[in-house]
């Protein structure tokens, strides 16, 4: 092979490459800004573009997706002087590339240290136990400080949060008391709260308990009045009809002689059981007497009989 034709392939190579690093395939949500002759000159988005060789180079390239930054630990003092641990998320996204590569050196360093001094500025003006219970303002402020101080670097903060807050460990010691204070706290209130329902609910239940057992009582007497009652008027409506039969035999043929008969008898009767009861008895000096008793009997029972 002649020299000829080895210094035209050679340069056919060179020109080749020259022409192949022309040759730039941008990827999606990607943007690279192209310098001509150290001048801006362009901003290539996805797909397939073409540069003029030796002039134009690619001097920045930049992902349009959002992007997560870690925020170190650093040492914040609250307002109550108490020393904590903060570290946290940022997120970001890059909307225009060509301030992005021209408005700031790096700007995920620089909205890493506003987002740190902001964070202090905050912790500084909560108490201790407002850090934790302030998250969502912590979150906010430092987005809105962040936000503000990207705007000329083509930079957009979607969102910041934070991870940890970490007390020094005398801090977490008190707390862990506190805590556990707190919980034996709630726990005797429930146990009071409990003894005093179920204190309740006995004297609850021995109220009904007297209440049932007096209406069961009342009711108790007033079915036996109401027997007796029934009980007292059977008798008297029994004692009356027996009168009356009394009464309408005694007007029959005979009765007064029965009658007469009927008192001499129970006379005799109770006499025979005052003999039994009584060693020493006095005797009527006259038995005749037995005949004014019968004679005041009938007596009496003509003058009933008159007025019925």
């Amino acid at each position: 092979m002649n020299p000829s034709a080895i210094v035209a392939i050679g340069i056919g190579v060179i020109v080749f490459f020259i022409l192949l690093s022309c040759i730039k395939i941008v990827p999606q949500r990607s943007a690279y800004i192209v310098e001509r002759l150290g001048k801006y000159t362009g901003t290539l988005t996805a797909g397939f573009h073409f540069l003029i060789p030796l002039i134009d180079k690619v001097a920045y390239k930049h992902t349009l997706k959002e992007q997560a930054i870690d925020v170190a630990s650093q040492s914040c003092i609250t307002k109550d002087n108490i020393a904590v641990e903060v570290d946290g998320v940022l997120y970001l996204q890059v909307i225009d590339a060509m301030k992005s590569s021209y408005g700031i050196d790096n700007y995920g360093f620089a909205a890493i240290q506003i987002a740190q001094t902001t964070m202090r500025s905050v912790i500084g003006r909560l108490d201790l136990d407002k850090t934790f219970e302030e998250r969502e303002t912590i979150n906010t402020s430092i987005v809105d400080a962040v936000d503000k101080a990207s705007d000329p670097w083509g930079v957009k903060v979607t969102r910041y949060e934070v991870k940890n807050i970490t007390p020094p460990q005398s801090i977490k010691d008190a707390m862990e008391k506190q805590m556990r204070a707190e919980r034996e706290k709630r726990a005797m209130i429930a146990q009071s709260e409990g003894q005093k329902q179920a204190k309740i609910n006995v004297a609850e239940g021995d109220k009904q308990e007297l209440i049932a057992r007096s209406e069961g009582e009342k009711q108790k007497r007033i079915n036996e009045a109401e027997g007796r009652a029934a009980e007292i008027e059977f008798v008297a409506s029994a004692t009356a009809k027996g009168i009356r039969e009394i009464a309408s035999a005694i007007n029959e043929k005979g009765g007064g002689d029965a009658v007469n008969l009927r008192i001499a008898e129970q006379y005799l009767g109770e006499f025979g059981k005052l003999a039994k009861a009584n060693n020493t008895m006095i005797i009527p000096s006259n038995m005749a007497d037995i005949s004014s008793i019968i004679a005041t009997a009938t007596s009496v029972l003509d003058t009933a009989k008159k007025k019925s």
